[in-house]
C-alpha cells in the first residue's frame, strides 16, 4: 500500500485540490461544487488553511510522499471532536489509505490531543464511508438530518467511538 502519514497543511497544498477539483465523481461523493474554476478552488483552500483555529483541525494525508487527501476534527472541544475524512485521488480509493490515516487521525485524537469522544457523520448511500468507519471502530449511534448528497435528499448516520480504555 505505501507509507501513509499525516502532516499540517502548508502553501502549495492547493494545487492538489485543484487536482481532486477536477474529477467530478470525486466532487459529488465529497459534497464539493462540480466545476469550479481552478483559482475558486485554490482561493477556498487558502481560506481554510489560513482559518484553522482552535476548535477546527485539518491535516494532510500524504501516501509516498504526495497529498493525496485531508483528514478533519472540527466542532473541537476539550473531550470531543466531529471525525471527517476526504481521499481526493479517486485511484487510490479502496486500497486501505482511508483507513491508515484515519487510524492516524484516531491516535492523535485519542493521545496527544486528549479527546474522549469522536462522532462522524455519513450519508446512507455512501457505502464506503460506512464500512470505513466500523474498520475504525465507529458504532452507529443514531440519525441526522437529512442532507442533500450526489444531488437528492437522503438520510444521515451519525457514528460515535469512545477512547479506548
Amino acid at each position: 500500500m505505501g507509507r501513509v502519514t499525516l502532516r499540517p497543511l502548508r502553501r502549495g497544498d492547493e494545487e492538489a485540490a485543484v487536482r481532486w477539483a477536477a474529477d467530478p465523481e470525486f466532487c459529488l461523493a465529497a459534497g464539493w461544487t462540480v466545476g469550479l474554476a481552478p483559482r475558486k478552488v485554490r482561493e477556498h483552500w487558502q481560506r481554510v488553511a489560513a482559518s484553522l483555529g482552535p476548535n477546527f483541525l485539518r491535516l494532510g494525508v500524504e501516501w509516498e510522499g504526495r497529498l493525496v487527501g485531508y483528514v478533519d476534527l472540527a466542532g473541537l472541544t476539550r473531550t470531543c471532536g466531529e471525525f471527517g475524512i476526504e481521499i481526493g485521488e479517486r485511484t487510490l480509493w479502496g486500497r486501505g489509505i482511508g483507513t491508515a490515516a484515519g487510524g492516524l487521525l484516531l491516535a492523535h485524537a485519542f493521545g496527544p490531543l486528549g479527546l474522549g469522544t469522536l462522532t462522524a457523520e455519513v450519508h446512507a448511500p455512501n457505502l464506503r464511508s460506512h464500512a470505513l468507519m466500523r474498520r475504525l471502530g465507529f458504532r452507529e449511534v443514531g440519525r441526522g438530518e437529512p442532507e442533500v448528497y450526489r444531488g437528492r435528499v437522503v438520510e444521515v448516520v451519525r457514528y460515535g467511538l469512545d477512547r479506548p480504555g
